[in-house]
């Protein structure tokens, strides 16, 4: 049985529009509202996209640097789930995002999968890792997809193109279970420290968060992604 975070108290709220464009979003109808998350992301990124959001804004910023806190690991968790499946459907996504001071220099590289948040708060030089991240930015830099009998990865995080196939049905398990995160010593420790390995994995206090997106279909021809 898995025990993904499929349901939390810690809910999230954002404000959702039917476009991306800022002079569009002010007509009249454009605005849904805002809307507070909590039930489980996966559904709630599902219901967003169903009502029409196509800018979604999160009212609090993403904080990785303080975890400690009862929920804090979940709700950070929470919100990178959203950003990351938001991600993948190329919605428009207006978030913070606050990393420990103490964190490796190319935290930030891990996430720049993800749309680039507005702001980088932590890292010391946070401009010029936020500035990389905008300009190295586009859709389907590291995502996952599930073929007949086994998953693959592919990443283009680091610049050159890195694969990680599996056909051992532990690893899709395990995909499934950290999905939406949940703890670390839920999953299978040999599987758990290869996705460490390839940094496909973010740990977020207890919890472990799978970073890549689904991909349904490919947006370029397969051979360019």
């Amino acid at each position: 049985m898995s025990t993904a975070l499929t349901t939390t108290t810690e809910s999230l709220t954002v404000a959702a529009w039917r476009d991306y464009d800022p002079e569009a979003c002010t007509l009249p109808g454009m605005y849904l509202g805002e809307r507070e998350l909590t039930g489980p992301m996966g559904e709630e990124s599902d219901r967003l996209w169903e009502s029409g959001a196509r800018r979604v804004r999160l009212t609090e910023p993403i904080d990785l640097a303080e975890l400690d806190a009862p929920g804090a690991a979940e709700r950070a968790v929470r919100g990178l789930s959203l950003v990351r499946d938001l991600t993948a459907r190329a919605v428009l996504v207006e978030w913070k995002l606050r990393l420990s001071p103490s964190a490796a220099d190319d935290t930030w590289r891990t996430l720049s999968h993800l749309q680039p948040p507005q702001r980088l708060e932590g890292p010391a030089d946070a401009t010029g890792d936020l500035r990389r991240w905008r300009e190295g930015h586009y859709l389907c830099k590291c995502l996952w997809r599930q073929g007949p009998g086994f998953v693959q990865i592919r990443d283009r995080r680091w610049g050159d193109l890195r694969r990680f196939t599996a056909d051992e049905p532990e690893y899709r398990h395990t995909i499934e279970a950290l999905a939406y995160g949940a703890p670390a010593v839920s999953v299978p420790a040999s599987v758990l420290a290869d996705f460490t390995g390839e940094r496909l994995v973010l740990e977020v206090g207890e919890l472990a968060w799978w970073m890549p997106y689904r991909v349904n279909r490919w947006i370029q021809e397969a051979m360019a992604i």
